[in-house]
């Protein structure tokens, strides 16, 4: 019974329902009409608009697995919190972690900006299960 319990702890903890930042949500996760080619396109997590150098916090415990710049996300960064599930954070002006590093949950892992593909400065925030988008509000609480 013991296991079973401390099993659920785990898989809690791992669980990315904590807000990553206060903000409003300007784009959902699914279809929408995209404000660069004005097309339909998927999008693959939620953007929540705030003010450059926002504080962004872990969800949930995890490891930070990757940290990187691409033209779509600009500066990001990727969390691994076990049990298949990755959240990934986009548009940052800068992080503070390092790759490898184990952040609880409510750890300060980035700030935010505007870098990358992006109408303004906000947080692109994704959660995805086994590497499969997933809408971030099956989790936040």
């Amino acid at each position: 019974m013991l296991e079973f319990f401390e099993g659920y702890r785990n898989r809690r903890s791992s669980s990315p329902y904590l807000w990553p930042l206060k903000g409003l949500i300007t784009s959902s996760f699914g279809y929408r009409l995209s404000p660069f080619s004005s097309k339909s396109e998927f999008h693959s997590g939620i953007d929540i608009s705030c003010s450059t150098g926002t504080q962004v916090l872990a969800p949930a415990d995890g490891t930070v697995s990757y940290i990187g710049y691409n033209d779509g996300y600009g500066r990001f960064l990727e969390l691994d919190h076990g049990y298949g599930i990755t959240t990934i954070y986009g548009h940052l002006s800068r992080t503070e972690v390092v790759l490898g590093k184990k952040v609880p949950r409510g750890h300060i892992i980035a700030h935010t900006g505007s870098s990358g593909t992006t109408t303004g400065p906000h947080l692109h925030y994704e959660v995805r299960l086994h590497g499969a988008p997933i809408n971030p509000f099956k989790f936040i609480l």
